[in-house]
């Protein structure tokens, strides 16, 4: 990622940048940041979603994002949320990255902006030296310069850098040392004491009692202790990622509903999950971490990584609340999927996330008795609604059979007038007479419909480690006897899979035959096509065919070269099989299925996800994947994007053979409004 390059010999420029920096040698304003040429692309986890830049300074958040100190401070005199998840935040609350960050962040490797004179590069962090001491085109500069100033001109408009590097007196006083002291938040010198700290600056080195109101903030790592009755009882979770893909960690893509995990409503898809029984599996393969969570037992501890989605709170609000605070889980069961519960869920004005402001008398939960009025709502049905709206609530709700799991957070003292209705009121207390009406389940499903056959300029090569073997069984039999298979799949599959065989019996022709295996994808039978069929079409078709004297069969087996399924037990076997999430990645792009995301965006907004992948020298063509998904963004309201889901396409440019550097700016270019084509895999089901 390259910065633009100033020209040192222009003349002519606006009079709040007349001189060069003497810290980049380049021209900007005093209160942006410095500006580089990097010879290198420059990794994405260490770009600012302000300016787009590489971090200088960088600050983190209490929510786990990382910004430069002057972009941060800019963005938090206007505003009180994070640029990323429009989480509640303060300046005080931020602090500086740690020393691994700030190191990886100096040895960027940086062109000298005086190429004419100096074609030399040097790691970033050396830059004002070279500048200083050794580059002749910046001597040259500085000579004329001298010549061209008036000597009595006054010694602080000087290059910025002595400005933003004086350090006040009184750290305490913000009006202390100079203009952009003057310029800047109370709150930052307070809490920082410097303008802008460096990395050598005693003032920027904070001790943890210099920052109180981090104590008040969830931890970003949380053991969670999950029970089973059944100890071989599946999780009910997907998952993707490993190390053999470019997403590296293990991130829950989707929980089900009605399941262990879905019960226990405090697992999230976007979680990743560090441990496993004590086991580290934040860098294994896929099939390990899949084995690692498919080992039965009663008791399962996971170590996971999330954002909590509460809002922060200062130190004083948090010491008299926060041990007040309970987690209650409730489960209300519906005779069927029209009874109402008799809720009404609204939004609160200060705060994210759904808030119950009545039961109905007679209703189903009021005669549960164990929901109360102000519960903030944290999940149902293990969705996630700490960002949620009480539209995707109801939705949820209407949709569910029998079973509603409540996740909800307790604080006693909150008061009825904090909650206030704000035309996106929820009432669930009938399906037919909601605000939604039901009408958001039946347009997202009109949605979900759109998908279509990857188009050959979409098309892509197959990814390193996988091969495709298409084989022709042609088999003479009994008009009565049986192909001895069962399939999954479908174009009617929500992930629009093509079919695909899940086992094979050992009473029909094929298991004698040896030749279709469990996992092979069925391309036709006897010249029909199955590629396009839905799954009771492919039934229909393969039980026609069967009658026939002989059948050919054309199958597709994928084979990982790097990766082996981890071995299942015989509950496995059978009609609940799928193939793990890392398959899908070797089917070849014609059988693909895409899809079109339009998200919308606020002009301060941010998208809300992050990609990894594409082009690199050392490994080639990689797919994109979306690796997380931010709480309170619109990717995450939207909520049809997943972890694991490819980019196949930015606003129809495809995205095949481009690098992550390439992408990255395409999607920031876009301002309110951005579709991007996608295909989605199921994740591994544990």
């Amino acid at each position: 990622m390259l910065a633009t390059m100033a020209d040192p010999t222009a003349e002519e420029h606006a009079s709040q940048v007349s001189e060069l920096c003497c810290e980049c040698g380049q021209f900007h304003l005093l209160l942006d940041n410095h500006l580089y040429n990097f010879q290198d692309e420059v990794d994405d986890e260490l770009i600012c979603h302000i300016c787009l830049q590489p971090l200088l300074q960088p600050m983190d958040t209490p929510c786990g994002h990382t910004y430069c100190f002057k972009c941060l401070e800019n963005f938090m005199q206007e505003y009180n949320f994070c640029p990323m998840d429009r989480k509640k935040l303060s300046f005080q609350q931020c602090h500086k990255s740690s020393l691994l960050v700030r190191n990886l962040l100096d040895k960027l490797i940086v062109f000298c902006p005086f190429k004419a004179e100096c074609q030399q590069t040097m790691q970033r962090c050396e830059l004002e030296a070279h500048l200083q001491n050794r580059c002749p085109g910046f001597r040259k500069y500085k000579s004329e310069l001298q010549r061209k100033k008036n000597p009595t001109s006054k010694g602080k408009e000087d290059p910025p850098t002595k400005v933003e590097t004086n350090t006040p007196k009184d750290p305490e006083v913000p009006s202390g040392g100079s203009s952009l002291v003057a310029e800047s938040s109370a709150a930052a010198v307070v809490s920082l004491g410097t303008a802008e700290p460096g990395l050598v600056n005693p003032a920027f080195e904070e001790t943890e009692e210099d920052l109180p109101q981090r104590t008040s903030l969830v931890a970003e790592t949380t053991t969670i202790e999950i029970h089973r009755e059944d100890p071989e009882e599946e999780l009910g979770m997907r998952i993707v990622g490993g190390k053999d893909t470019p997403l590296g960690n293990i991130v829950v893509q989707e929980v089900l509903r009605d399941s262990v995990i879905a019960a226990d409503g405090r697992i999230a898809p976007g979680d990743h999950i560090l441990e496993v029984n004590g086991v580290n599996i934040s860098s294994v393969t896929h099939c390990q971490a899949v084995s690692f969570l498919r080992h039965p037992g009663p008791v399962l501890h996971l170590m996971v990584l999330q954002e909590k989605g509460f809002s922060n709170k200062t130190a004083q609000q948090d010491s008299t609340s926060a041990t007040n605070r309970e987690v209650i889980h409730v489960t209300l069961i519906k005779r069927d999927r029209s009874e109402p519960l008799g809720i009404k869920l609204i939004r609160k004005t200060d705060e994210a996330g759904i808030f119950i402001l009545d039961l109905l008398e007679g209703g189903l939960a009021a005669k549960n008795g164990k929901l109360s009025r102000n519960d903030r709502v944290l999940s149902i049905n293990g969705q996630d609604l700490r960002q949620g709206t009480p539209e995707a609530a109801a939705q949820i709700i209407q949709t569910t059979e029998s079973r509603v799991n409540f996740v909800v957070l307790r604080q006693p003292g909150v008061q009825l007038s904090d909650l206030v209705e704000d035309g996106s009121t929820s009432n669930n207390s009938s399906s037919s007479s909601s605000s939604n009406g039901g009408s958001p389940v039946h347009h997202r499903r009109r949605l979900d419909q759109n998908h279509y056959r990857r188009k050959s300029t979409y098309q892509k090569d197959l990814p390193q480690g996988y091969v495709n073997h298409e084989k022709t069984v042609a088999i003479k039999k009994e008009p009565k006897e049986s192909l001895g298979i069962t399939i999954g799949g479908g174009r009617d599959n929500k992930n629009k899979l093509p079919i695909y065989v899940t086992s094979v019996q050992p009473i029909g022709c094929l298991f004698r035959d040896g030749r279709i295996k469990r996992g092979d994808v069925l391309l036709s039978i006897n010249g029909i096509d199955l590629t396009h069929l839905n799954y009771y079409e492919a039934v229909s078709a393969l039980k026609s065919n069967a009658a026939s004297h002989s059948v050919i069969l054309k199958a597709l087996e994928i084979l990982s070269l790097n990766s082996t399924e981890p071995s299942l037990d015989m509950k496995e076997q059978g009609f609940s099989w799928s193939p793990l999430w890392i398959t899908w990645l070797g089917l070849p792009s014609y059988l693909h299925f895409c899809q079109d995301i339009v998200l919308s965006k606020g002009n301060l907004e941010s998208w809300g996800f992050s990609i990894v992948g594409g082009f690199e020298e050392s490994k080639g063509n990689q797919p994109f994947f979306i690796k997380t998904i931010v709480p309170g963004t619109p990717a995450f309201r939207d909520r049809k994007l997943k972890c694991g889901d490819e980019i196949v396409a930015v606003n129809g440019v495809p995205a095949i053979g481009m690098s992550n550097s390439e992408l990255i700016p395409m999607l920031k270019e876009q301002k309110n409004k951005v579709t991007l084509t996608v295909v989605s895999w199921p994740g591994s089901l544990v």
